[in-house]
């Protein structure tokens, strides 16, 4: 009885792999993710294009990730891409961190979302756990004002330093709606 329920669940991993290499994949590592932190520590897990994408909270991110830049079976030895998101109609929840980790040995790649107020922008760094978040967190820093605790030389990046606003962040409309000089002829409006 029991090698046959065995025989069907490796017949339905199987399947699945077959049918998309990439779930079987993201199945393994969100399993060894809830081995690891609990089940409770990661909420809107989905897999968008194959990618397996997660959110936890500011206050796990820093331990998660350093866990799986030193964890042996997922190797996320790289982080590819940290940046930060604005959507302030997501009250109390309008700014936000996303990580791209990147397993070079496993060619497996993961996605973690943190989502926190406007009003508390102060996330920790990661530069002790990858050097290359030093210029990330300065440009999310420039862009969004996400403070990021711990820092060692959190300045301004790319915009000048007497700046006082961050250009990405939705305050601002697309256009000037005031403007006189263009005709809405021509852009089928």
């Amino acid at each position: 009885m029991a090698d046959t329920i065995e025989e069907s669940a490796a017949a339905q991993a199987t399947a699945v792999a077959q049918e998309d290499p990439h779930k079987l994949t993201n199945a393994k590592i969100l399993s060894k993710l809830q081995e690891l932190f609990g089940e409770a520590s990661f909420t809107d897990v989905e897999e968008p294009y194959g990618l397996l994408t997660a959110t936890t909270t500011r206050e796990r991110i820093h331990d998660i990730i350093q866990t799986l830049a030193s964890e042996q079976e997922l190797k996320m030895h790289f982080l590819t891409t940290m940046c930060g998101i604005h959507y302030p109609e997501n009250e109390g929840q309008e700014l936000g961190m996303i990580y791209h980790l990147h397993s070079l040995v496993n060619n497996v790649r993961l996605r973690l979302k943190i989502f926190f107020p406007i009003a508390d922008p102060v996330v920790p760094t990661l530069t002790d756990v990858y050097a290359t978040a030093n210029w990330m967190e300065r440009e999310a820093y420039d862009f969004y004002g996400i403070i990021f605790q711990g820092h060692p030389n959190l300045i301004r990046i790319l915009n000048v330093e007497d700046m006082d606003y961050h250009p990405m962040r939705r305050e601002y409309p697309l256009e000037d709606g005031t403007r006189e000089d263009k005709t809405d002829l021509f852009f089928g409006r």
